[in-house]
Protein backbone atom coordinates (compact mmCIF):
# COMPACT_ATOMS: atom_id res chain seq x y z
CA UNK A 1 0.00 0.00 0.00
CA UNK A 2 1.20 3.34 -0.75
CA UNK A 3 2.17 5.75 1.85
CA UNK A 4 0.70 9.04 2.27
CA UNK A 5 2.57 11.42 0.18
CA UNK A 6 2.01 14.41 3.24
CA UNK A 7 4.01 12.28 5.48
CA UNK A 8 6.93 12.27 3.23
CA UNK A 9 6.64 16.22 3.04
CA UNK A 10 5.76 17.32 6.35
CA UNK A 11 9.79 16.78 7.33
CA UNK A 12 10.89 18.71 4.46
CA UNK A 13 8.35 21.71 5.70
CA UNK A 14 9.84 21.26 8.75
CA UNK A 15 13.25 21.53 7.48
CA UNK A 16 12.36 24.61 5.60
CA UNK A 17 10.65 26.60 8.00
CA UNK A 18 13.81 25.80 10.91
CA UNK A 19 16.10 27.18 8.09
CA UNK A 20 13.96 29.95 7.44
CA UNK A 21 13.84 30.77 11.12
CA UNK A 22 17.59 30.39 11.51
CA UNK A 23 18.39 32.60 8.72
CA UNK A 24 15.97 34.98 9.83
CA UNK A 25 17.74 35.20 13.00
CA UNK A 26 21.06 35.29 11.72
CA UNK A 27 19.64 38.10 9.88
CA UNK A 28 18.39 39.95 12.76
CA UNK A 29 21.45 39.17 14.69
CA UNK A 30 23.30 41.33 11.64
CA UNK A 31 20.55 44.19 11.11
CA UNK A 32 20.06 45.12 15.17
CA UNK A 33 23.35 46.13 16.03
CA UNK A 34 23.54 47.91 12.65
CA UNK A 35 20.18 49.53 12.51
CA UNK A 36 18.39 48.94 16.14
CA UNK A 37 20.51 51.76 17.42
CA UNK A 38 19.83 53.88 14.51
CA UNK A 39 16.45 54.09 14.60
CA UNK A 40 15.99 53.89 17.92
CA UNK A 41 18.24 56.81 18.24
CA UNK A 42 16.52 58.72 15.68
CA UNK A 43 12.91 58.33 17.17
CA UNK A 44 14.10 58.91 20.78
CA UNK A 45 17.08 62.06 20.16
CA UNK A 46 15.68 64.29 17.27
CA UNK A 47 17.28 67.63 16.31
CA UNK A 48 13.81 69.11 16.32
CA UNK A 49 14.63 72.44 14.18
CA UNK A 50 13.42 72.19 10.66
CA UNK A 51 16.56 74.06 9.07
CA UNK A 52 19.40 75.88 10.85
CA UNK A 53 19.03 78.59 12.96
CA UNK A 54 20.01 82.09 11.53
CA UNK A 55 23.95 82.93 13.18
CA UNK A 56 25.18 85.98 12.42
CA UNK A 57 29.00 86.78 11.26
CA UNK A 58 29.39 88.88 15.06
CA UNK A 59 27.95 85.50 16.67
CA UNK A 60 29.87 83.05 14.52
CA UNK A 61 33.38 85.06 15.38
CA UNK A 62 32.83 84.77 18.87
CA UNK A 63 31.89 81.29 18.94
CA UNK A 64 34.85 80.52 17.57
CA UNK A 65 37.33 82.58 20.07
CA UNK A 66 35.11 80.67 23.00
CA UNK A 67 36.24 77.43 24.74
CA UNK A 68 33.05 75.59 25.29
CA UNK A 69 32.03 72.83 28.14
CA UNK A 70 28.92 70.89 28.13
CA UNK A 71 28.30 68.95 31.33
CA UNK A 72 26.03 66.22 30.17
CA UNK A 73 25.00 64.19 26.78
CA UNK A 74 24.53 60.37 27.07
CA UNK A 75 25.95 59.43 23.52
CA UNK A 76 27.68 56.02 24.85
CA UNK A 77 24.40 54.43 25.30
CA UNK A 78 23.87 54.04 21.60
CA UNK A 79 26.53 52.04 20.46
CA UNK A 80 27.26 54.32 17.72
CA UNK A 81 30.68 55.05 16.00
CA UNK A 82 31.59 58.19 17.68
CA UNK A 83 34.69 59.02 15.50
CA UNK A 84 32.37 59.27 12.54
CA UNK A 85 29.63 62.02 12.05
CA UNK A 86 26.11 60.01 11.66
CA UNK A 87 22.75 61.54 10.52
CA UNK A 88 21.17 60.11 14.26
CA UNK A 89 21.39 61.22 17.47
CA UNK A 90 23.51 64.91 18.74
CA UNK A 91 27.32 64.38 19.59
CA UNK A 92 29.59 62.83 17.73
CA UNK A 93 33.58 63.56 17.15
CA UNK A 94 32.94 65.78 13.90
CA UNK A 95 29.38 67.61 15.00
CA UNK A 96 31.92 68.33 18.81
CA UNK A 97 34.36 70.00 16.54
CA UNK A 98 32.47 71.84 14.58
CA UNK A 99 31.01 73.47 17.10
CA UNK A 100 34.28 74.60 18.87
CA UNK A 101 33.31 71.90 22.16
CA UNK A 102 36.55 71.74 24.12
CA UNK A 103 35.18 69.98 27.19
CA UNK A 104 32.56 67.26 27.22
CA UNK A 105 31.25 64.92 29.98
CA UNK A 106 29.95 61.84 28.68
CA UNK A 107 27.62 59.72 31.01
CA UNK A 108 26.62 56.58 31.60
CA UNK A 109 22.91 55.33 31.19
CA UNK A 110 22.63 51.95 32.82
CA UNK A 111 18.99 51.82 33.97
CA UNK A 112 15.72 53.47 33.20
CA UNK A 113 12.05 52.55 34.82
CA UNK A 114 9.35 51.73 32.29
CA UNK A 115 6.86 53.89 31.89
CA UNK A 116 9.40 56.86 32.56
CA UNK A 117 8.00 59.89 33.83
CA UNK A 118 8.91 63.37 36.16
CA UNK A 119 6.46 62.71 39.15
CA UNK A 120 7.15 59.30 40.60
CA UNK A 121 8.56 56.11 39.09
CA UNK A 122 8.93 52.73 41.15
CA UNK A 123 12.50 51.12 42.08
CA UNK A 124 11.25 48.00 41.12
CA UNK A 125 9.94 48.93 37.78
CA UNK A 126 10.86 47.07 34.49
CA UNK A 127 13.89 48.49 32.80
CA UNK A 128 13.92 50.34 29.31
CA UNK A 129 17.64 49.45 28.86
CA UNK A 130 18.15 45.97 29.12
CA UNK A 131 15.87 44.96 25.99
CA UNK A 132 18.59 47.86 24.73
CA UNK A 133 21.74 46.61 25.94
CA UNK A 134 20.99 43.14 24.65
CA UNK A 135 19.52 44.17 21.02
CA UNK A 136 22.81 45.81 20.23
CA UNK A 137 24.90 42.15 21.45
CA UNK A 138 26.56 44.18 24.00
CA UNK A 139 28.73 41.88 26.33
CA UNK A 140 26.78 39.05 27.39
CA UNK A 141 28.07 40.61 31.42
CA UNK A 142 26.71 43.91 30.71
CA UNK A 143 23.19 42.35 30.23
CA UNK A 144 21.66 41.86 33.55
CA UNK A 145 24.65 44.09 35.76
CA UNK A 146 24.33 47.28 35.84
CA UNK A 147 28.61 47.45 37.18
CA UNK A 148 29.15 45.69 34.57
CA UNK A 149 27.15 47.90 31.76
CA UNK A 150 28.97 50.77 33.03
CA UNK A 151 31.69 49.36 32.92
CA UNK A 152 31.08 48.73 29.31
CA UNK A 153 30.38 52.32 28.47
CA UNK A 154 33.50 53.41 29.74
CA UNK A 155 35.32 50.87 27.71
CA UNK A 156 34.04 52.31 24.62
CA UNK A 157 34.90 56.12 25.60
CA UNK A 158 38.32 55.26 26.32
CA UNK A 159 39.09 52.75 23.50
CA UNK A 160 37.86 56.01 21.40
CA UNK A 161 40.30 57.99 23.04
CA UNK A 162 43.18 55.62 22.72
CA UNK A 163 42.48 54.94 19.16
CA UNK A 164 41.94 59.09 18.45
CA UNK A 165 43.98 60.95 20.99
CA UNK A 166 44.56 63.66 18.23
CA UNK A 167 40.62 64.10 18.66
CA UNK A 168 39.58 63.60 21.78
CA UNK A 169 41.71 62.56 25.03
CA UNK A 170 39.81 61.07 28.71
CA UNK A 171 40.63 63.58 31.36
CA UNK A 172 40.95 62.14 34.75
CA UNK A 173 43.00 65.13 36.40
CA UNK A 174 43.59 68.88 36.75
CA UNK A 175 47.10 68.41 35.02
CA UNK A 176 44.77 66.24 32.07
CA UNK A 177 42.58 69.04 31.67
CA UNK A 178 45.29 71.79 31.36
CA UNK A 179 47.22 69.74 28.43
CA UNK A 180 44.07 69.13 26.18
CA UNK A 181 43.17 73.45 27.40
CA UNK A 182 46.93 74.54 26.07
CA UNK A 183 46.60 71.79 22.71
CA UNK A 184 43.80 73.71 21.84
CA UNK A 185 44.90 76.99 22.54
CA UNK A 186 47.99 76.09 20.01
CA UNK A 187 45.70 75.14 17.34
CA UNK A 188 44.76 71.47 17.98
CA UNK A 189 41.95 70.58 17.77
CA UNK A 190 41.14 68.37 21.13
CA UNK A 191 37.96 67.22 22.85
CA UNK A 192 38.94 66.82 27.07
CA UNK A 193 36.33 63.98 27.56
CA UNK A 194 34.69 63.51 31.25
CA UNK A 195 33.51 60.00 32.14
CA UNK A 196 30.33 60.45 34.40
CA UNK A 197 27.26 58.38 35.88
CA UNK A 198 23.68 59.00 35.45
CA UNK A 199 22.76 57.12 39.43
CA UNK A 200 25.27 55.83 41.33
CA UNK A 201 23.19 52.21 41.05
CA UNK A 202 26.03 50.87 38.95
CA UNK A 203 28.10 50.76 43.01
CA UNK A 204 24.97 47.93 43.45
CA UNK A 205 25.26 49.11 46.81
CA UNK A 206 28.87 47.98 47.71
CA UNK A 207 31.43 51.38 48.46
CA UNK A 208 34.10 48.97 47.15
CA UNK A 209 32.87 49.42 43.70
CA UNK A 210 33.34 53.03 43.87
CA UNK A 211 37.12 52.82 43.45
CA UNK A 212 36.65 50.17 40.69
CA UNK A 213 34.26 52.91 38.70
CA UNK A 214 37.20 55.58 39.55
CA UNK A 215 39.87 53.33 38.14
CA UNK A 216 37.77 52.97 34.90
CA UNK A 217 37.96 56.81 34.03
CA UNK A 218 34.83 57.99 36.30
CA UNK A 219 35.03 60.93 37.45
CA UNK A 220 31.26 62.56 37.68
CA UNK A 221 28.74 61.00 39.48
CA UNK A 222 25.04 61.59 39.61
CA UNK A 223 23.50 59.98 43.19
CA UNK A 224 20.15 58.96 41.49
CA UNK A 225 18.13 58.98 38.27
CA UNK A 226 14.61 58.53 37.60
CA UNK A 227 14.03 55.80 40.63
CA UNK A 228 14.54 55.82 44.58
CA UNK A 229 18.50 53.37 44.97
CA UNK A 230 20.68 52.37 47.74
CA UNK A 231 22.17 56.02 47.65
CA UNK A 232 18.46 57.88 48.63
CA UNK A 233 15.43 59.47 46.64
CA UNK A 234 14.91 60.36 43.33
CA UNK A 235 13.95 63.88 42.34
CA UNK A 236 11.06 61.27 40.13
CA UNK A 237 11.12 58.73 42.91
CA UNK A 238 8.59 57.63 45.67
CA UNK A 239 9.95 58.01 48.79
CA UNK A 240 11.44 61.70 48.61
CA UNK A 241 13.48 60.23 51.11
CA UNK A 242 17.25 61.94 51.59
CA UNK A 243 20.86 60.21 51.61
CA UNK A 244 20.76 56.75 52.81
CA UNK A 245 23.62 55.88 55.40
CA UNK A 246 25.23 54.49 52.44
CA UNK A 247 24.43 57.46 50.28
CA UNK A 248 26.18 59.22 53.03
CA UNK A 249 29.58 57.32 53.09
CA UNK A 250 29.83 57.37 48.80
CA UNK A 251 29.23 61.13 49.09
CA UNK A 252 32.08 61.14 51.48
CA UNK A 253 33.83 59.17 49.40
CA UNK A 254 33.26 61.18 46.20
CA UNK A 255 34.65 64.36 48.63
CA UNK A 256 37.76 62.21 49.21
CA UNK A 257 38.48 61.18 45.99
CA UNK A 258 38.08 64.51 44.71
CA UNK A 259 34.78 63.64 42.31
CA UNK A 260 32.55 65.06 40.71
CA UNK A 261 28.89 65.33 42.84
CA UNK A 262 26.34 65.31 40.29
CA UNK A 263 22.37 66.84 42.05
CA UNK A 264 20.46 66.58 38.90
CA UNK A 265 17.91 63.87 39.74
CA UNK A 266 18.28 64.11 43.57
CA UNK A 267 15.21 64.48 45.94
CA UNK A 268 15.02 68.13 47.57
CA UNK A 269 15.84 66.22 50.46
CA UNK A 270 18.79 64.40 49.61
CA UNK A 271 19.94 67.44 47.76
CA UNK A 272 20.36 69.58 51.46
CA UNK A 273 21.34 66.04 53.23
CA UNK A 274 24.94 66.19 50.52
CA UNK A 275 25.07 70.51 51.33
CA UNK A 276 25.33 69.29 54.79
CA UNK A 277 28.21 67.59 54.13
CA UNK A 278 31.69 69.32 55.14
CA UNK A 279 34.00 70.12 51.67
CA UNK A 280 30.83 68.94 49.54
CA UNK A 281 30.87 70.94 46.55
CA UNK A 282 27.96 69.84 44.46
CA UNK A 283 26.67 70.63 40.80
CA UNK A 284 23.14 70.18 39.06
CA UNK A 285 24.47 68.74 35.60
CA UNK A 286 21.27 69.31 33.38
CA UNK A 287 18.22 71.00 34.77
CA UNK A 288 16.25 74.33 34.25
CA UNK A 289 15.05 77.05 36.95
CA UNK A 290 11.64 76.69 38.33
CA UNK A 291 10.69 80.08 38.97
CA UNK A 292 11.25 79.93 34.60
CA UNK A 293 9.83 76.81 33.76
CA UNK A 294 7.61 75.44 36.47
CA UNK A 295 7.88 71.99 36.10
CA UNK A 296 8.72 69.21 38.06
CA UNK A 297 11.83 68.00 36.66
CA UNK A 298 13.50 71.46 37.66
CA UNK A 299 14.39 71.62 41.08
CA UNK A 300 13.01 74.43 43.65
CA UNK A 301 14.86 77.76 43.32
CA UNK A 302 16.31 78.34 46.76
CA UNK A 303 18.20 74.65 46.09
CA UNK A 304 19.79 75.52 43.14
CA UNK A 305 20.72 78.93 45.08
CA UNK A 306 21.84 76.98 47.67
CA UNK A 307 24.51 74.88 45.08
CA UNK A 308 25.58 77.84 43.73
CA UNK A 309 26.25 79.61 47.12
CA UNK A 310 28.38 76.52 47.77
CA UNK A 311 30.55 76.84 44.95
CA UNK A 312 28.67 74.51 42.60
CA UNK A 313 27.58 75.12 38.93
CA UNK A 314 24.45 74.77 37.26
CA UNK A 315 24.04 73.01 33.80
CA UNK A 316 21.13 74.42 31.97
CA UNK A 317 19.11 71.77 29.83
CA UNK A 318 18.60 72.11 25.96
CA UNK A 319 14.75 70.75 26.07
CA UNK A 320 11.58 71.98 26.54
CA UNK A 321 10.64 69.86 29.45
CA UNK A 322 13.44 72.07 31.35
CA UNK A 323 13.19 75.44 29.24
CA UNK A 324 9.74 75.48 28.77
CA UNK A 325 11.09 76.50 24.77
CA UNK A 326 12.67 74.11 22.71
CA UNK A 327 14.53 76.79 20.58
CA UNK A 328 17.77 78.72 21.09
CA UNK A 329 16.17 82.02 22.49
CA UNK A 330 14.04 79.40 24.86
CA UNK A 331 17.51 78.09 26.25
CA UNK A 332 19.14 81.64 26.33
CA UNK A 333 15.91 82.82 27.85
CA UNK A 334 16.87 80.18 30.64
CA UNK A 335 20.50 81.13 31.21
CA UNK A 336 19.70 84.76 31.81
CA UNK A 337 16.81 83.55 34.76
CA UNK A 338 19.93 81.32 35.91
CA UNK A 339 22.27 84.47 36.12
CA UNK A 340 19.46 86.38 37.79
CA UNK A 341 18.87 83.79 40.54
CA UNK A 342 22.36 82.07 41.03
CA UNK A 343 25.31 84.35 39.61
CA UNK A 344 26.69 84.36 36.04
CA UNK A 345 29.68 82.40 37.77
CA UNK A 346 27.28 79.76 38.54
CA UNK A 347 26.00 79.15 35.26
CA UNK A 348 26.92 76.36 32.65
CA UNK A 349 25.91 74.29 29.32
CA UNK A 350 23.99 70.79 30.49
CA UNK A 351 22.61 69.51 26.82
CA UNK A 352 21.21 66.70 27.48
CA UNK A 353 22.31 65.51 24.46
CA UNK A 354 21.63 62.26 23.22
CA UNK A 355 19.44 61.49 26.43
CA UNK A 356 16.00 60.69 25.08
CA UNK A 357 15.10 64.12 24.58
CA UNK A 358 14.71 66.35 20.94
CA UNK A 359 16.93 69.57 21.02
CA UNK A 360 17.01 72.52 19.16
CA UNK A 361 20.50 71.38 17.31
CA UNK A 362 23.25 69.54 17.91
CA UNK A 363 26.56 69.53 18.93
CA UNK A 364 27.43 71.52 15.52
CA UNK A 365 24.59 73.82 15.93
CA UNK A 366 25.71 75.40 19.14
CA UNK A 367 26.49 78.82 17.29
CA UNK A 368 23.10 79.27 17.76
CA UNK A 369 23.11 79.54 20.85
CA UNK A 370 25.89 82.13 21.31
CA UNK A 371 23.74 84.25 18.77
CA UNK A 372 20.66 83.67 20.97
CA UNK A 373 22.66 84.34 24.03
CA UNK A 374 23.72 87.40 22.29
CA UNK A 375 20.59 88.56 21.59
CA UNK A 376 19.63 88.41 25.01
CA UNK A 377 22.01 91.16 25.94
CA UNK A 378 24.62 88.94 27.61
CA UNK A 379 28.05 90.77 27.48
CA UNK A 380 30.84 88.70 25.45
CA UNK A 381 32.39 87.97 29.13
CA UNK A 382 29.12 86.59 30.58
CA UNK A 383 28.59 84.62 27.47
CA UNK A 384 32.55 82.90 27.69
CA UNK A 385 31.81 82.11 31.60
CA UNK A 386 28.51 80.45 30.37
CA UNK A 387 29.18 78.31 26.87
CA UNK A 388 32.36 76.99 29.24
CA UNK A 389 34.48 79.49 31.11
CA UNK A 390 32.74 78.39 34.89
CA UNK A 391 32.68 74.60 34.12
CA UNK A 392 36.33 74.46 33.18
CA UNK A 393 37.24 76.60 36.87
CA UNK A 394 34.93 74.49 38.53
CA UNK A 395 36.56 71.73 37.00
CA UNK A 396 39.78 72.50 37.74
CA UNK A 397 39.37 73.49 41.29
CA UNK A 398 37.62 69.99 41.79
CA UNK A 399 39.61 67.09 40.18
CA UNK A 400 42.90 65.55 41.66
CA UNK A 401 45.94 67.56 40.36
CA UNK A 402 47.05 64.43 39.12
Amino acid sequence: MAGNPFRRRRPQRLRRVLMGAAGLAALAALVVPVLGPRLVADRLNPVIAAQPWHVSAEAQALHKRLAIADLHADALLWDRDLSHERPEGHVDLPRLDRGNVAVQVFSTVTRSPRGQNYAANPADAADNITPLVIGQLRPVQSWFSLKERALDQAARLRALAEADSGRLRLVRTRADLDAVLADRRAGKRTVAALLGMEGAHPLQGQLSNLAVMEAAGFRLVGLTHFFDNELGGSLHGTSQQGLTAFGRAVVGELVARHMVIDLAHASPAMVRDVLAIPDARPIISHTGIRSACDTPRNLPDDLVRQVAAQGGIIGIGFWSDVTCEGTPAGIARMIRAAIDLAGEDAVALGSDWDGSVGVPFDAAGLPALTQALLDQGLTEAQIAKVMGGNTIRYLRAVLPQG
